[in-house]
């Protein structure tokens, strides 16, 4: 159905006074008889907060939706979002590297917000609040943040994965610093369409599932909400995206944005080759020159896997026996690709050396300090993974060759 920009006036004088609004802070659109007021809004700004309070309270909205999910709702507003961490049960589901990345995210944002004495996605939490104040139902639209990452790293290829580890990595270490002008200047269209046309030049997967894909859901979850008019906080990124999907008013398939697409076909013949290649060279080797020198080959294998490891784990400065138990688990982990040696000796420290209370309520700042990664003993446990993950990957690889150089 047609759509056409309608301006929604106040429904009353004795609301607060209507402040200037930029145009690309505040739009309005009327979609099949059904008002949507879109506030863009940047994620760290005082201004951002201000402004979503007034809308709401001027335009008393039979819905508020906001751009989070029911786990960053509860971290913003429960501040509890680390403290109830199960970080074994993290491990068990293999989802260390994408905490890492939550982590790397959060912690760039709070640094940001810190430099303008802000909390990171206030103005979201603001939103909630209004609304509850003004007794206005509230939707949490946008989508599980755990999808959404996962979804993204799948999209990427071996070198673009590289690259924005890169790229992570090094955020962890910026200071960023930002004025409320300079986030004034990120809220206007022109310059907020050239980062994301920029994304998208860069790394057009990224966008799509980070921006594109979050336009949809978030857009087809503000259709489903109830009410005639409805006020949506997102984030200023968001905006174009939205406006033209409610323009298109297309239906979208939440379900299949919500699934995680499966591991590349590629990934399992690797996963499985490596250990069925050097099974199968130290049978070779066995039949053509003998069980003594298969016996040296495959020392040879234990060795080059579990030395890298052990350096790895002790680099870490991980638990005695988890350093001890390093040499050992690398050439099984390797031989049987099942759970990687990374995630069993993290377990391992996590089980040996549990992260104590305080170090959850400072992990976002911690996360970016460099000697605090020995220091928390939370932190620790991701060392220990990134470091025996990386000396096993050296080790497997180190071994193959060289018994493959030996079946010669």
């Amino acid at each position: 159905m047609a759509a056409e920009v309608a301006t929604i006036p106040p429904e009353s004088s004795q609301l607060p006074e209507r402040r200037d609004e930029a145009p690309s802070d505040v739009h309005r659109l009327e979609i099949g008889g059904r008002h949507f007021v879109l506030v863009g809004t940047a994620h760290v700004s005082h201004e951002s907060t201000a402004l979503v309070r007034e809308v709401i309270a001027r335009e008393r909205p039979d819905c508020v939706c906001v751009e989070l999910d029911r786990q960053r709702h509860e971290a913003l507003s429960q501040h509890r979002s680390w403290e109830s961490l199960d970080l074994r049960q993290v491990i068990r589901r293999k989802q260390l590297a994408t905490l890492l990345a939550n982590l790397i995210l959060a912690s760039y944002q709070k640094r940001l917000g810190g430099a303008l004495g802000i909390l990171p996605g206030a103005e979201l939490l603001a939103a909630v609040r209004a609304a509850e104040e003004l007794g206005i139902p509230v939707e949490l639209c946008d989508r599980d943040v755990r999808v959404t990452l996962r979804r993204a790293w799948r999209s990427l290829s071996f070198w673009k994965k590289s690259l924005l580890v890169a790229t992570m990595l090094n955020s962890l270490f910026e200071r960023p610093e930002i004025s409320e002008e300079e986030l004034r200047r990120l809220r206007r269209q022109d310059v907020l369409s050239e980062l994301m046309a920029e994304l998208g030049r860069e790394m057009p997967t990224l966008k799509q599932v980070l921006i594109d894909e979050r336009d949809r859901y978030l857009c087809e979850r503000m259709k489903r909400a109830p009410g005639s008019k409805i006020v949506a906080v997102v984030g200023a990124g968001h905006v174009a995206g939205i406006r033209r999907a409610l323009e298109a008013d297309a239906p979208v398939d939440l379900e299949a944005l919500s699934r995680i697409p499966p591991v590349a076909p590629w990934v399992h013949w690797v996963g499985w080759g490596v250990p069925s290649l050097v099974l199968g060279l130290l049978l070779y080797i066995g039949a053509a020159k003998g069980i003594a020198v298969a016996g040296q080959n495959l020392l040879l294998w234990i060795v080059a896997a579990g030395v890298p490891t052990t350096i790895g784990a002790a680099a870490a400065l991980a638990h005695p026996g988890v350093v001890a138990l390093a040499f050992f688990v690398a050439p099984v982990t390797g031989l049987i690709p099942v759970i990687g040696a990374g995630h069993v000796l993290a377990f391992l420290q996590a089980y040996w050396a549990p992260p104590i209370v305080r170090e959850f309520e400072s992990l976002t700042e911690d996360v970016a300090r460099l000697f605090q990664w020995w220091r928390s003993r939370l932190l620790r446990v991701l060392l220990v993974f990134l470091l025996t993950t990386l000396g096993s990957l050296l080790g497997t690889c180190s071994g193959c060759s060289r018994i493959a150089w030996n079946a010669l």
